[in-house]
């Protein structure tokens, strides 16, 4: 396993940056309409990053984390008369990805966004992101209108009967975010099956394939978790199975409904033991930081994340040794 991050570059500065810092890998998407992003397009913005001395890892897909009534594919999400169009064009994306040489993927199937309630203090006056179920909208209403438990996993058993053949095909992983946070079933309408860690077997379950996975984020999955320093026993499940694809390393305060994000080495969860899970399962790809607590000061996106890519860099070398 190594060192990456998908921390937007805002300037040629930001990948030197990243590199300097000890970042070899990346996830980066090319700027424009994704629907022009062909295999000379990818090429072309691959070839802009090794020149960084970088390498691009991965690619997000436009299925992102933000709620339907935003997302760049709708049809696919809520199985409108635009899916399979939609579906054609992802397709034709990850054969782009393997023809440019992008051996990755990660996306979400997400309706509703990622729920948070107001931001809470944390360590030296830093801002916190928090899900406090009690301060959450409990509103009904929500922009996918009702979707229970059934219709969801028929959506999904769709949209992967579609994309893991061709993935599969062309050798390109394909790396699904877990439901972040866990809610109660209905909420916003919703019932978010990929919200729970049996559901999470499920999904990887489905459509069997060595390219059908999942980028684990290690902050969702101590979400879903009434303990979540017992973290380490799902990542082994999912490890030595050999479906995780790609690791989001934050942590939280907190447990199931009830949590505030933290830095890595504050929180409910034992990073340096997850560290060491992953190890002894043979995880072999990028660990990244995910979400970080927001500073003081100019800049604090970079700042934050660089303290978190010192800190997995360090557990990668405490494992290795």
């Amino acid at each position: 396993m190594y060192l990456g991050t998908q921390l937007p570059a805002r300037t040629d500065d930001d990948y030197r940056v990243m590199k300097q810092l000890g970042v070899n890998n990346i996830c980066a998407d090319p700027d424009g309409d994704w629907r022009q992003w062909d295999r000379a397009h990818l090429q072309r913005f691959r070839e802009r990053i090794e020149g960084f001395g970088l390498t691009l890892d991965m690619l997000q897909l436009p299925l992102g984390s933000v709620p339907v009534d935003r997302a760049q594919c709708p049809g696919i999400l809520l199985g409108g008369p635009e899916r399979d169009r939609e579906l054609d064009s992802i397709c034709a994306l990850i054969e782009a990805c393997a023809e440019a040489g992008i051996p990755s993927v990660k996306y979400n199937f997400n309706l509703i966004g990622i729920p948070r309630t107001p931001m809470e203090p944390g360590r030296g006056g830093s801002m916190n992101e928090a899900f406090r179920w009690d301060l959450a909208d409990q509103d009904e209403a929500g922009p996918a209108g009702i979707v229970d438990e059934e219709e969801n996993w028929e959506r999904i058993d769709y949209f992967l009967g579609r994309i893991v053949p061709v993935a599969e095909a062309r050798n390109v992983r394909l790396a699904c975010h877990p439901h972040d946070p866990a809610t109660p079933p209905g909420y916003k309408g919703v019932t978010r099956v990929l919200g729970t860690v049996e559901g999470m077997k499920r999904f990887v379950q489905m459509h069997e394939s060595p390219v059908h996975g999942l980028n684990f984020c290690v902050g969702t999955v101590g979400e879903m978790m009434d303990d979540p320093s017992q973290v380490g026993e799902v990542i082994r499940w999912f490890g030595e199975r050999e479906k995780i694809f790609n690791i989001h390393f934050r942590n939280i305060l907190g447990k199931r409904y009830s949590f505030r994000e933290v830095f890595p080495d504050e929180g409910s969860m034992d990073m340096l033991e997850v560290m060491e899970v992953l190890q002894s399962t043979g995880y072999r790809y990028m660990v990244m930081p995910d979400h970080a607590p927001t500073l003081s000061g100019e800049n604090e996106r970079g700042v934050a994340f660089a303290f978190c890519y010192g800190y997995i860099a360090a557990g990668i070398q405490m494992v290795r040794r």
